[in-house]
Order: structure tokens, then sequence, then C-alpha cells
């Protein structure tokens, strides 16, 4: 079913969430708690508030995921997205995840909804550097501002021009697919039924049920990169 459903799309949009990356073997958000995290609760120390008051958890906090990301990779999943985005078979991709893995596999047209963990900036001049210098504690901008993650932090905004991409692409779509994504943060989960309400199909791949999929046209509870290598093999395609 997903088969046709695809090759019949003129323009497929795709949101990916931390299922996305678990398979690759990056820990989501919650599962990345280890050490010194035990008996604390991750979330308050990636906000605003812990970016100026508990600086030292802050960056220590950042260094532990950009470490674990240094050591992940980009599953064979991810080439077929960018693949298929050379081809034209997807149009645009959301994605919650702040990895870069989308782009380090080749996908061009990506809105980041939640920034990336692949870049550092200046809080306060916004001067932007590779992430590698949190690892090596180059935490102090020469104009004298802290060099934060380019994350979006619990109590900013998220990007503007991510979310009209979004809404933009989410309103030509005509097939709509959701990997590995709870669908329990907003705006993304806003986005599949947007695209439902406007004709498209919605397609939703997780492990785990959600709470849209009685509005899907059709649910897949398995891993991506097996939903995906089987759509590469029964359209025999070379990705």
């Amino acid at each position: 079913m997903l088969t046709e459903m695809f090759r019949e799309a003129k323009h497929t949009v795709v949101l990916t969430g931390a299922g996305m990356s678990t398979e690759s073997g990056l820990p989501d958000f919650r599962s990345a708690i280890d050490g010194m995290w035990n008996e604390v609760d991750p979330l308050q120390f990636a906000s605003r508030d812990a970016m100026q008051f508990e600086r030292d958890l802050f960056v220590r906090f950042y260094k532990q995921r950009i470490q674990k990301l240094k050591g992940a990779r980009p599953h064979a999943g991810y080439y077929h997205l960018a693949e298929w985005e050379r081809t034209g078979e997807v149009g645009f991709i959301l994605t919650q995840n702040v990895d870069g893995f989308h782009q380090q596999a080749g996908s061009q047209n990506v809105a980041e909804l939640h920034g990336t963990l692949c870049d550092i900036y200046c809080d306060e001049c916004g001067d932007k550097a590779s992430s590698d210098g949190y690892l090596n504690d180059e935490i102090t901008c020469v104009c004298g501002g802290f060099k934060r993650p380019g994350v979006v932090l619990f109590g900013e905004p998220l990007p503007l021009s991510a979310i009209h991409q979004a809404k933009m692409e989410t309103k030509k779509a005509d097939l709509f697919i959701v990997l590995g994504s709870s669908l329990q943060v907003s705006p993304a989960n806003v986005f599949p039924m947007e695209a439902k309400r406007n004709g498209a199909k919605l397609v939703i791949v997780n492990q785990e049920a959600t709470e849209y999929d009685s509005y899907a046209d059709l649910v897949i509870n398995d891993k991506i990169g097996s939903v995906l290598d089987e759509l590469v093999q029964s359209n025999n395609y070379k990705s």
C-alpha cells in the first residue's frame, strides 16, 4: 500500500522524529541520561534559564550530547530519503531532530524545527562555529559573549523560517509521511493534520502507537530502516 501511495504522489513531505535517529545508535533525549544525569531531569538543563543560571551544568550536558552525536552516523534510510529528493520522489523533509543526519546523507530541502546541534553560536553577537568547540571548552566568543548550541532551548521560540517552510510545504503535500515521531510535541504534530485536511494521504511509521493513528490512511509499526529498505526494493530504486 505504501508503495502505491509513494508512486502516485506528486509532492511527498516527510516528518522525522527521534525514532529516525535511534536506529543510527543515537539515544533519544531522555534515554541519553547516564552518569551524572541519573538523579536529575535533563529537561531542566536544556532551558534558557539553565544557560543563564546553571551554566556549568548546561555546558556539561551539551558536551555529552555533542560527544554522543560524534559517535553516530546516518543509517541507510537517510540516504534513501536523500536519493528520493534528488529524483523528485520526496519534495521536502521536516525534522524534529537536531543531529544534522539528513544533511550529512545529502538531503538539501530540510527544515530543522528544533535547530541543530552541529553548530554553536554566540548568544551576544551571533557568530557561528562548529560544535567541536564545545568539546574543546571553547565557549567564550571573542566579543566576550557565551557560545551556546544552535538548538532551540526550552523557553525559546521555534525558528520562524523553519516554521514558515513547514507550513508552505505541508500545504503542497499530497502525501505526508511521519517517520519515528510520537507526535506529542507541538507544532510538529500540527503539520500531519494540516496536510490531511488539505487532502493529502497520511502515513505514520513508528514502533509505538501515536494519538494520530486513527486519522492516518496507513499505520506501520515497524523499524523505519526496514520500511524504507522494503520501499526501495519494491520500487526497484537504487539508493
